[in-house]
């Protein structure tokens, strides 16, 4: 398989979210044993080495550098930055649907330079969110990390083109230098992209099975850090996307070696094979059309889904609406003494 074919962007959100496997209800282990809600995003001790196979369409953090050390009696500005998500390619169109990227800009008072802050998947949000079936390998192949990207000088264009950029609070160099310190930590402890947020129902109130880490969960982890130094942000409104799975109480099935491995369960290994199938790269217009039919009627009709989370397997007993694509308000954060997301 080639590079073309290993390096793949998502098909549209509204086409995707309509997902869905077939096969057994099979749990790994009793529902009395994960009762906590929602799962918590799993964090790690090192980042490992990205394997030669994933590439990436488009290369990451290309004119990425180091977090500068600020003298601390610098007075930084912080911006707000958010355009629609693949804005260099398609210019508004995932504007119009609120499918929004996030990023955090800040410029010094004392050097007058600038500089942008975000954090986004290594080999594109396919490859994040549907793994490869690769030949003579049993278990799916992911390629999945995400990372922080730091970078000097603010494409006043491209945020301001078709989104935002807005003053939302000024910082010392002192809190700066705090915040870099935190980013290093967040960015080698907080290593997988994970798309989806999944909940019971449209309701505010349903419960959330599993919450996504994304480009714009960072943003709100950074606001919530400066806010903690001491940070006191502008009273404006805030809004970000979020991309929802609909279902009953997820069933935990097992990680790759309890599925996949010497011992593992072969029907359920092969019924999880066969949900990622249709989501592999397309080749022609008629491969993509077919594919998705059978999506559709995996999720709607046989309302299933296999989710990967913290390197493990979920059953998702899909309900309607099944999928929704919201742009919701999340308020500017005051301090607090535990940071948002650590």
């Amino acid at each position: 398989m080639g590079a073309a074919r290993r390096s793949r962007l998502l098909l549209p959100p509204l086409l995707l979210l309509l997902l869905a496997p077939w096969g057994p209800r099979v749990s790994g282990e009793p529902r009395s044993a994960r009762r906590r809600w929602p799962v918590p995003y799993r964090r790690f001790d090192f980042r490992p080495k990205t394997d030669p196979y994933c590439q990436a369409r488009y290369t990451f953090c290309p004119t990425g550098s180091a977090i500068p050390l600020m003298k601390e009696e610098d007075v930084i500005e912080v911006y707000r930055l958010q355009a629609p998500v693949w804005e260099f390619k398609y210019g508004d169109l995932l504007g119009h649907l609120k499918i929004m990227h996030d990023a955090v800009g800040f410029k010094s008072s004392l050097t007058g330079k600038n500089y942008t802050m975000e954090w986004y998947e290594l080999f594109q949000l396919g490859n994040c969110t549907f793994p490869h079936l690769r030949p003579g390998m049993d278990a799916p192949f992911w390629c999945n990390q995400g990372a922080a990207c730091f970078y000097e000088g603010i494409d006043d264009a491209h945020w301001k083109a078709n989104g935002t950029l807005v003053l939302v609070t000024t910082i010392s160099g002192t809190m700066f230098n705090e915040m870099a310190q935190w980013v290093k930590y967040d960015n080698e402890t907080g290593i997988y992209y994970e798309t989806w947020t999944v909940q019971a129902s449209p309701d505010k109130k349903s419960t959330v099975w599993f919450d996504s880490y994304e480009c714009s969960k960072f943003i709100l982890r950074t606001y919530q850090k400066l806010a903690d130094l001491g940070a006191v942000f502008k009273k404006i409104q805030t809004n970000y996307t979020s991309i929802i799975l609909f279902s009953g109480e997820p069933i935990y099935l097992g990680n790759e070696t309890s599925i996949f491995g010497p011992q593992g369960n072969k029907t359920l290994a092969a019924a999880i094979r066969d949900f990622y199938n249709p989501f592999k790269p397309h080749q022609s217009v008629r491969e993509f059309f077919v594919d998705l039919f059978k999506i559709i009627d995996r999720v709607i009709l046989n309302h299933q889904f296999y989710l990967f989370y913290n390197l493990e397997y979920w059953f998702l007993p899909m309900k309607s609406p099944y999928l929704k694509i919201i742009y919701e308000e999340v308020p500017l954060p005051v301090g607090s003494k535990a940071s948002f997301g650590v």
